[in-house]
């Protein structure tokens, strides 16, 4: 059996609004990587991710391999979705009409045993909450992030967003 799941979402913007949305390090942080996000998603680079609220005092970094970058339809990632683990997540981008966009988030590469299994499922959980925050960021503006974790994981379960 495969480790592997998919979220996804419509979002009432243009397809290019939604995209920057993700692919550029100023709007990423304004609702998903309030630590900051070191560079854009550009194929062939490693960026830094960082997330002020979680975990500890000092929050959570970590590099993040972009393995493709396809203007206003892809990024593939590739990055720590486990300890001691790296998986792979696929970012799809599609027009659904002149003003809606539909957002795909699949990551897979887990390991078959129990604690691969948990890990997905908190990835899971990020994924569709990311997903729900750019919704709220790309159509209103609106941070859901913010104040949302703080103090609810401790470094040990938390690996992925």
């Amino acid at each position: 059996m495969e480790l592997k799941f998919k979220v996804q979402t419509k979002i009432q913007k243009p397809v290019a609004e939604v995209f920057d949305a993700v692919y550029n390090p100023d709007k990423l942080s304004g609702y998903f990587t309030n630590g900051g996000a070191s560079a854009p998603l550009d194929e062939g680079t490693t960026v830094e991710w960082a997330f002020a609220d979680n975990p500890g005092d000092e929050g959570f970094k970590f590099p993040v391999e972009v393995k493709r970058t396809v203007p206003n339809e892809l990024i593939e990632l590739v990055w720590e979705g486990a300890k001691g683990l790296n998986t792979n997540v696929r970012m799809e981008f599609e027009a659904a009409g002149e003003d809606e966009t539909i957002v795909r988030i699949s990551e897979s590469g887990w390991r078959e045993t129990q604690d691969d299994l948990n890990s997905s499922y908190l990835n899971c959980m990020g994924w569709s909450q990311m997903i729900s925050a750019l919704k709220a960021y790309a159509e209103h503006g609106i941070n859901l992030r913010k104040g949302a974790y703080s103090g609810l994981y401790s470094a040990s379960e938390h690996h992925g967003t």
